[in-house]
């Protein structure tokens, strides 16, 4: 009776230590918000002046940015003066100019942010990528006195490193940089991991 005794008290400690652990492994593992840099981007460049262009000639344009934590890009977001239901938005590879993702995004009504969620896409800290997107209308957005901006703008674990761009249609790696300006308003959800 007394090794029975014994072994029942010992696996109720076991539980109650395993059980114990197991709590404190959900209550130590950190929870991160999902960010959208682009309004703190906005803020910090100064371009406030919008100037909306539709029918304006094909482009591949975006912006090239580097997390500075590792994380997942959730979710695209956008917004067009003009409706586009076959709107085509890339996500690079900046070193390799590879492309790691392509979506394409029904932008239903003018003027009205989308966002699209996406399969997760693990980003790595401190490597370059780019997110673009090929279309004939965007809002224009600069400065009030037209002035460049200063490259990196940090925003949270975003820092954004310059703005791309290339005519056509073709799903091509833009390689024009302006300072004046950013066409958008295209952006991501981003969730730090680690």
């Amino acid at each position: 009776m007394k090794t029975l005794t014994t072994i029942f008290t010992l696996l109720l400690v076991t539980i109650s230590i395993t059980s114990c652990s197991s709590d404190d492994d959900k209550d130590n593992t950190p929870a991160f918000e999902t960010e959208n840099p682009l309004a703190v981007y906005y803020t910090k460049t100064g371009f406030s002046k919008v100037t909306n262009f539709i029918n304006a000639g094909d482009y591949e344009f975006g912006l090239v940015f580097t997390p500075t934590v590792k994380g997942n890009l959730k979710a695209i977001t956008l917004k067009l003066p003009e409706a586009n239901p076959t709107l085509r938005v890339t996500i690079w590879d900046y070193a390799s100019k590879a492309v790691l993702r392509s979506e394409t995004i029904n932008v239903e009504t003018a003027d009205l942010k989308v966002t699209k969620e996406i399969s997760v896409l693990g980003l790595e800290k401190d490597k370059k990528y780019m997110i673009t997107m090929n279309s004939n209308d965007w809002y224009k957005k600069t400065k009030e006195d037209l002035s460049n901006v200063t490259y990196p703008i940090v925003a949270g674990n975003i820092t954004f490193n310059e703005y791309r761009w290339i005519g056509g249609k073709a799903q091509t790696f833009p390689t024009t940089v302006s300072a004046d300006y950013n066409a958008g308003d295209l952006s991501f959800e981003f969730q730090q991991t680690e």
